[in-house]
């Protein structure tokens, strides 16, 4: 008997790098050791693989058994090694041929009877396995997300004895279905449904343009929840590469993976009561967060100032850098977090302040405190604060607010048509760009620069709001197709920031 290797896929973050299983039979009382700095799952296996050897009329080697799952500073975690622990012990104890097992991978979880049960991070690994030119043998649970690899390579087996069949040359494994996933863009509800709130609306579409962060401030009631899930559906569809990235994030969560929909943008509204851990991500293994399930799509976060302030806190790196560090003893894992954030918040505890209505009694020290519940970094780094006023008495009902069913097209198209602007200038998105992009691409006439010295004075801005402000005339100016930034441009952002402008209520 000689030392046998079959391969797998570790899942650290999304990215799944190769493990190489190798199992010995040498001298000594009957057992299984597994080594490679395998964690409680896995070292479990061994018993998982004895019954499913045994219920497929294999049979263990009456010697001790080593498996080593290499490199042994990389920790494995979970059951996604069984089925390569398996076969590795049938190759080394010769009961079948070891010849196909160097160019094939293996994942999969076997349950007692031999079945193939699902595992998580199935994407990434077939994506990586591809990438090599190997097969890789996945459970049929998993098929419609290993379809997505788009790969020939890639076959689906409901049991050890299927795989066994496959390496025996006795029945091929099927290879995973392609074509039975159709993209879908967002089902969310479309902008025509807002009635009134003409501002509000200008604000969405000139981030949606731009992939700005925005924040809506008004009373109850007045449209900032639906304002916000309208985003999503003014975004134009992901390319291929973001698609599998965001497919990718869903794949080694702990969510179920919705095949249904996986090239739709994700649109996450976490409850305010969450925690840090589960908007920025953790526990161990570390798994990805609400920030990084909403990549390259939408973040909400309604009644912002609910949120505890700690938990705030943890999003101020990710909305600068895009991504998310997180450090654990054994491991460092990074995750994409390129999100959108909408926020929104009404104007003090009551929620009524600056209503008509008068209905407020919040004293002005109540209205600080529930305000300050958001910091100022926190909100310097959101480009556009917009006023969502109640609708006058009867606007529901007055013809003048009717649908416009052609608003939603339009806006659409118009988000569209500048992002192709800004891609075919800077080839990332305003909101993204660099302070030395924004020097070169949002240069002011001489009289606006005076003008935006004047309001950075006023408004007691940071450089980080000077810049904001540039890229969000940027945007205005791209949705126009206009070739520079002119003062109308600049004047339209600087009306975008409403908190700046807040000063002391009195009351």
């Amino acid at each position: 008997m000689v030392v046998a290797t079959t391969f797998s896929r570790a899942e650290i973050g999304i990215d799944a790098p190769c493990v190489t299983v190798e199992a010995d039979v040498v001298g000594g009382l009957p057992q299984i050791q597994i080594v490679g700095l395998p964690e409680t799952a896995v070292k479990e296996s061994k018993d998982r693989v004895k019954s499913a050897i045994k219920n497929a009329n294999f049979y263990i080697p009456d010697r001790k058994l080593t498996v080593n799952l290499a490199p042994a500073d990389l920790p494995k975690s979970g059951g996604r090694y069984d089925l390569a622990i398996a076969l590795a012990i049938l190759a080394a104890s010769e009961q079948i041929p070891r010849q196909r097992l160097a160019t094939m991978e293996f994942l999969g979880e076997l349950a007692l009877n031999g079945d193939i049960r699902s595992v998580t991070g199935v994407l990434p690994a077939t994506i990586k396995a591809t990438e090599t030119n190997n097969l890789i043998v996945v459970p049929r649970a998993n098929e419609h997300e290993a379809a997505l690899a788009d790969s020939d390579n890639v076959l689906v087996a409901d049991s050890l004895l299927q795989v066994v069949a496959h390496l025996k040359e006795q029945q091929w494994l099927e290879a995973a279905k392609k074509g039975t996933l159709v993209p879908q863009k967002s089902t969310t509800g479309k902008l025509s449904d807002i009635r009134g709130q003409a501002f509000a609306k200008r604000a969405l579409i000139v981030a949606a343009a731009g992939a700005h962060n925005i924040i809506f401030i008004g009373p109850p009631g007045t449209g900032k929840t639906m304002l916000a899930s309208r985003l999503a559906s003014l975004l134009p569809p992901m390319s291929l590469e973001e698609s599998l990235t965001v497919a990718s994030i869903k794949s080694v969560s702990r969510h179920p993976f919705g095949y249904a929909n996986w090239s739709a943008r994700p649109f996450r509204t976490p409850h305010h009561t969450s925690s840090a851990v589960a908007l920025v991500g953790g526990s161990s293994p570390p798994r990805p967060g609400e920030i990084s399930l909403a990549h390259n799509g939408v973040l909400f976060l309604d009644e912002l100032p609910e949120f505890t302030r700690h938990v705030l806190e943890v999003l101020r790196e990710p909305l600068e850098s895009g991504k998310i560090t997180i450090s654990r003893a054994l491991r460092q894992v990074e995750y994409p977090a390129q999100f959108q954030l909408v926020a929104a918040m009404n104007p003090c505890p009551c929620g009524y302040f600056g209503d008509d209505s008068d209905r407020c009694n919040c004293s002005n020290d109540k209205i600080q405190r529930y305000r300050g519940r958001v910091s100022g970094p926190l909100l310097d780094r959101i480009d556009l604060h917009v006023d969502v006023p109640s609708l006058p008495t009867g606007a529901l009902s007055d013809p003048a607010y009717k649908q416009d069913t052609g608003e939603q097209e339009r806006s659409a198209n118009a988000v569209a048509n500048a992002r192709l602007r800004m891609l075919a200038r800077s080839n990332t998105l305003n909101a993204h760009l660099t302070s030395s992009c924004v020097e070169s691409v949002c240069k002011l006439t001489n009289a606006d620069r005076k003008l935006l010295d004047k309001a950075m004075i006023k408004l007691g801005l940071s450089a980080r709001g000077y810049y904001k402000i540039l890229k969000v005339a940027r945007t205005i100016a791209d949705l126009e197709g206009t070739e520079n930034i002119q003062t109308n441009h600049l004047t339209e952002a600087l009306g975008y920031r409403r908190l700046d402008r807040y000063q002391t209520p009195v009351i």
